[in-house]
């Protein structure tokens, strides 16, 4: 069975963020996906210190912590969904540890995530949030993996928790997303 995997790296657990991953993730399950959304905002980590000592050991990072976890979730998915509100025009610091941590292990470990679906969402009070987009699509990109659209940017205009409940626009973009993720695996798994 395929597999989408997300990480919220909100550290709210029932936020925008997460209510966004959910939808989408809602709508990989109906098509009968595996789903798995992994609650990482919030979570003490470690940055990566580019001690290379994964590439020794590929497939794990030295640091021994819960983003070992996370790498290997991502590396048995065929999708790979991170959120992350927008703080200062930029993604949570837990979120960017997933990107540098994971990326430099994928690549240690045989580009591992190449050709998987990678997909990006960012809920925003008003603005920064394509720069957290564009940060977020950047560890897809140079990890050689696929990136489907939507109808509109992959994001929520979203403030107070609750906010993204009532933007219209903002659900429709994620539901489409799903669909587009599941339509994407449809295609390259022929």
């Amino acid at each position: 069975m395929m597999k989408v995997f997300a990480v919220n790296g909100s550290p709210r657990h029932d936020g925008n963020t997460a209510g966004m991953l959910k939808t989408v993730l809602s709508v990989c399950g109906e098509a009968g996906l595996q789903t798995e959304l992994y609650q990482a905002g919030g979570k003490a980590v470690r940055g990566c210190t580019a001690c290379g000592k994964c590439r020794n050991h590929p497939g794990r990072c030295a640091i021994d912590d819960w983003m070992n976890e996370v790498y290997a979730k991502m590396k048995e998915a065929d999708a790979v969904l991170l959120g992350s509100p927008t703080y200062f025009s930029d993604l949570t610091p837990e979120l960017k540890a997933v990107i540098d941590r994971c990326g430099y292990v994928s690549r240690s470990d045989g580009m591992s995530l190449s050709r998987k679906i990678g997909a990006a969402v960012s809920a925003v009070r008003r603005a920064g949030g394509i720069h957290t987009l564009d940060s977020i699509q950047h560890f897809f990109l140079i990890n050689d993996m696929i990136i489907p659209g939507s109808i509109y940017w992959n994001m929520s205009l979203s403030r107070v928790p609750g906010d993204y409940e009532n933007d219209e626009e903002g659900i429709d973009t994620m539901r489409r997303l799903g669909e587009n993720i599941v339509w994407l695996l449809e295609k390259i798994s022929i």
